[in-house]
């Protein structure tokens, strides 16, 4: 975005009247009878009417009166009269009635208790998109390093990792959290959306889980670069301010964890709750028992209420009036909220209102932190426009299965079950729904499907090298045996271990040895996806090969390799799309 565009996009006030436009689907402001047009998001520059203006029937400084439903002007944010003909074009730029107003980028990060919100504007993609261009002097960023991606593409897979502290921010929080915490991470949630979108996974990640922090470069604020070291064996809520770990620390700990990289992270102030439960007009949640809690003071009857402000805050961050009074059963109700507001902030009552977008997306900018990589109006629009793709029936709700501390005998932390934690990591990485849903059948899908159609060499004539890469060890030794005295391929062999680690196995081929590589899929169980058409390989016979490499997936030589072996996954899980009451 030019210097230009930026100037235009700053000086729109958000009292000004937006109205969609049936003809291009956009929001546009209507500025008066004879004012030109402007789209989102190419805002005009400056607004013909000033905050004392008294024309119009409601008065509020705008020439027809005050926006229906809008809120009233703020002090102190008058709007320049309009410009006389032939006067100055005024340069281009923030307006200098906020100068001073925001600290600089990545100084400080704004910090959110709970940790929902952030999760939310980027699930519903609607209070990041109509107004962000006049409000990206609002979103806070910090450079995270290798630790995310430095772009966000359109086209693929990706994972945002939403945080929440437990640091005192604001005024009336003094009822939550810790006043003198550094801001650990309180509330984290890894949200995988998958490449053709018609699926999504919100992994909860618990405070309490016992973990392997690693080392950590960090950059600071004066552009140096220090390196924070590791804590085995350490609470993963410590991934977060403590001894000046940013946001990239979390996102190293989560990949250590894992084995998922987080492409970018988001975290939201924790005055967001309030903000933006107001700006929907409350979110309606359910329980199945009267709430008194006298911490959060909380107070609910039996079934049904909508809650806004304060009261949303409480809910989300009540833990002693839910299950066993532990972060595990809070967890559970905060994803039950999330689904909830999930679904007012998609509803055709909040979508249709100019008025409420306009406030959900003053909130959301103003309480969020994001990467250097996300950290621009153009891309957090794309996330959201990406995000809106997902079906609500479609978008999961888990945690990370977890056992208790085995060396605890006050049972207070948990560790990562290993029995169940793997496959669902594997799943979420292989962009593999938690949900039923209908793949799409495009021409590139029908292409991967047609490599395993056609005929098939003997399996004596496929020639092929076995690659460990990510494998256990001595699995490409386990894997050549079995091809060569269980499937009778001879002319294999054990090239050792390959130059990068991958997720999924994968049969490299050059054009003329399809044949071969469609008998060696039907060998090994590999799906389409699996085989990748490119070059030959030379073996030590001098002859042309192709490259078997065995990725994390391998479980086991006489194993199918199309996840076919995985069964069913034995975790709780949600959809945003369901109404359920917290107990």
């Amino acid at each position: 975005m030019d210097a230009q565009s930026r100037g235009r996009a700053d000086n729109v006030d958000p009292a000004d009247q937006w109205v969609l436009n049936p003809a291009t689907g956009e929001y546009e402001l209507r500025l008066g009878p004879s004012a030109p047009q402007s789209p989102v998001p190419g805002l005009r520059r400056g607004s013909p009417y000033t905050a004392n203006h008294p024309a119009g029937p409601g008065g509020m400084g705008h020439p027809y009166g005050a926006v229906p439903g809008g809120p009233p002007r703020a002090p102190g944010r008058e709007v320049p009269p309009p410009r006389r003909q032939g006067a100055p074009e005024p340069q281009p730029g923030r307006r200098s009635g906020r100068s001073g107003q925001r600290k600089p980028k990545a100084r400080k990060a704004l910090l959110w208790t709970g940790g929902t919100m952030a999760f939310v504007v980027l699930a519903t993609g609607t209070a990041g998109y109509v107004y962000l261009q006049h409000l990206e002097g609002n979103v806070n960023t910090t450079d995270v390093g290798d630790a995310g991606s430095g772009n966000f593409s359109k086209d693929e897979a990706f994972n945002i990792l939403v945080l929440g502290t437990d640091k005192r921010t604001g005024s009336g929080n003094d009822g939550y959290g810790d006043a003198g915490s550094v801001g650990h991470a309180d509330t984290t949630i890894l949200l995988h959306v998958s490449k053709d979108r018609t699926n999504a996974t919100a992994l909860s990640i618990p405070r309490d889980l016992i973990v392997d922090i690693p080392d950590c470069p960090t950059k600071l604020e004066d552009g140096t670069e220090k390196v924070i070291p590791g804590l085995p064996g350490a609470r993963f809520n410590r991934s977060l301010g403590e001894d000046g770990r940013d946001p990239g620390c979390t996102m190293r700990t989560v990949e250590e964890v894992t084995g998922i990289k987080p492409d970018h992270f988001m975290m939201a102030d924790f005055n967001a709750v309030k903000t933006l439960t107001s700006a929907v007009d409350g979110v309606d949640v359910c329980v199945e028992h009267a709430v008194n809690d006298k911490q959060s003071k909380l107070e609910l009857p039996v079934g049904t209420s909508k809650v806004a402000g304060e009261q949303a805050l409480a809910f989300v961050r009540t833990r002693h009036s839910f299950g066993n009074e532990g972060d595990l059963d809070r967890i559970k109700v905060q994803q039950l909220f999330l689904a909830s507001l999930m679904r007012k902030m998609s509803s055709s009552d909040t979508l249709t209102s100019p008025t409420k977008l306009v406030k959900l997306a003053e909130a959301a900018t103003n309480a969020l932190t994001v990467d250097t990589g996300i950290g621009n109006v153009s891309t957090l629009k794309d996330v959201a426009l990406e995000l809106k793709k997902v079906p609500p029936k479609n978008i999961s709700f888990t945690t990370v299965p977890v056992r208790d501390n085995p060396a605890e005998k006050v049972k207070a932390t948990v560790v990562v079950d290993e029995s169940k934690a793997p496959q669902l990591f594997d799943a979420i990485s292989g962009d593999v729904s938690l949900t039923e849903v209908e793949k799409k059948r495009d021409k590139k899908k029908a292409a991967v499907a047609a490599r395993l159609q056609g005929t098939k060499a003997p399996a004596s004539e496929v020639r092929v090298q076995v690659l460990n890469g990510g494998a256990p060890a001595g699995s490409a030794q386990q894997m050549l045996s079995r091809l060569q005295l269980d499937e009778g391929v001879s002319k294999s062999e054990n090239a050792g271990n390959a130059d990068e680690k991958l997720k999924r196995t994968t049969l490299e081929y050059a054009p003329d040895q399809a044949d071969q590589a469609r008998r060696l899929a039907t060998i090994l169980g590999l799906s389409g996806s699996a085989l990748k058409p490119g070059e030959s390989v030379t073996n030590s016979q001098g002859l042309p090969a192709m490259t078997l490499t065995l990725g994390k997936d391998f479980t086991g030589a006489g194993s199918p390799l199309d996840g076919s072996a995985a069964g069913p996954l034995d975790v709780e899980k949600s959809t945003a799309d369901k109404v359920e009451c917290a107990s």
